[in-house]
């Protein structure tokens, strides 16, 4: 399939902000966005023209934001949203390999719905994680660096070398991996034998460190992870915001080029290029 027919659904309800970045960034790739409300794809106070079927995309994005105002937990009610309406629809669209990209509120809104980290299948009954606040108990806004530890099974990743680092904004109150306290350890190590996890927060030497380097104290410093197939994804930091170099915080050095998000893009890209 050619980029240029590629039709990426940027799904949205009332809340959610970043959606108009996450969509110019395919939209600068040559793909087909497109930002669609959740009533569009259930059907609600919609007219048959405005309706719209997840089957006919091939890319799903779950922007940034505070969906519902965070309110329950970050992501709760979005997420409580989609799996009673669209669970079978977003179980299928996982099976048939197409990608799902949660950034921020979206990735709360995958670990809500059991999408991610999918430990036991491709969507788990209940949350088997949670993003919880922040160890400063603070919305943390500031550069974060990123290191690459996925070895290739994620999707979004492919264009990244790994061990890059890579300065990637956070922006969040309730950002902070975590796990049932007695099979945390478990888990973790599951994750890593299965090359979900994705990215992690280090220093400017590539080592894992606290805080500031880690905004949440998140769970071993996971900053993304994926699903065992590689196609779901969710990260905290904000990739859309650096897809240029000139808005990245030390753009003066070196204004021209891409900036470090955009591999991300054009990564799940290329996926559905070679396999769609």
């Amino acid at each position: 399939m050619k980029v240029s027919d590629t039709r990426v659904c940027v799904l949205v309800i009332e809340g959610t902000n970043c959606e108009e970045e996450s969509y110019l960034c395919f939209k600068r790739l040559g793909a087909r966005p497109e930002k669609v409300h959740l009533k569009q794809l259930t059907g609600t106070d919609v007219t048959s023209d405005e309706r719209r079927s997840l089957s006919d995309y091939q890319l799903l994005v779950l922007p940034g934001g505070f969906s519902a105002g965070d309110y329950v937990r970050a992501g709760a009610i979005f997420a409580a949203r989609l799996r009673s309406r669209l669970s079978k629809d977003l179980t299928e669209f996982v099976r048939e390999g197409k990608p799902i990209l949660g950034i921020c509120n979206g990735f709360q809104i995958l670990v809500e719905t059991g999408l991610l980290p999918a430990m036991s299948g491709t969507m788990s009954d209940v949350p088997e994680a949670v993003l919880g606040t922040n160890d400063s108990a603070r919305f943390e806004c500031r550069p974060t660096l990123l290191k690459n530890v996925n070895n290739g099974n994620c999707v979004f990743t492919s264009r990244i070398p790994i061990g890059k680092i890579s300065h990637i904004p956070s922006a969040h109150a309730e950002g902070k991996l975590m796990f049932p306290v007695d099979r945390a350890k478990g888990i973790v190590k599951e994750l890593e034998e299965n090359d979900q996890i994705v990215f992690k927060y280090v220093d400017s030497d590539g080592r894992l460190a606290g805080y500031p380097w880690c905004p949440n104290g998140s769970t071993d410093n996971i900053a993304g992870v994926c699903n065992r197939d590689g196609n779901v994804f969710g990260m905290m930091p904000h990739p859309e915001r650096v897809f240029f170099r000139f808005t990245h915080p030390d753009w003066t050095r070196s204004p021209d080029g891409a900036g470090d998000g955009r591999a991300v893009f054009e990564s799940v890209l290329a996926y559905i290029s070679k396999k769609m």
